[in-house]
């Protein structure tokens, strides 16, 4: 499933090939499985991706899903999220749980995409290498020993 395209996913969503739980739990394992080589994730929010599935499944099968319905996504950590860490990579923020929701994570929420954590970048988008930020380097899936490249490496790693 996570070589599938959102348009894939959501068709095989909305034809009830797979629920959104089902394609949430894929998703986590992978983080649970990649994370610790790669370091994409600097926050990974399971019960809330849990329970944003479940809305979602329930939308789905009231006939009331858009085509990110159940979805499940990754913020960078560079976007506000209520209630969850937004660190922007960096020391000075490591405590900040955002008291508000960036537009971005907003209109997906409004969307029912589920939000499966926040992804490691350049401490405040600051780099090309993403190698500064305070959780430590992000590595590239296809080859550890280079970079993922851009300030937004742990969303380009976390495939």
């Amino acid at each position: 499933m996570h070589r599938k395209t959102i348009a894939e996913l959501s068709v095989a969503l909305q034809a009830g090939e797979i629920s959104s739980r089902e394609l949430t739990e894929l998703f986590l394992a992978r983080i649970r499985q990649h994370n610790p080589q790669l370091n994409s994730f600097i926050t990974i929010t399971e019960q809330q991706a849990r329970s944003a599935a479940h809305e979602a499944d329930r939308r789905i099968s009231a006939g009331k899903a858009g085509a990110l319905t159940g979805i499940p996504i990754a913020h960078k950590d560079i976007f506000c999220t209520e209630g969850v860490a937004t660190t922007c990579a960096s020391k000075m923020l490591s405590n900040f749980i955002a008291p508000y929701d960036a537009s971005c994570v907003t209109r997906l929420k409004e969307a029912g995409a589920v939000m499966l954590g926040k992804t490691n970048m350049d401490e405040f988008a600051m780099g090309s290498s993403n190698e500064t930020s305070y959780y430590g380097p992000v590595k590239n899936p296809w080859d550890v020993a280079t970079v993922p490249g851009g300030s937004s490496g742990g969303s380009a790693a976390c495939r």
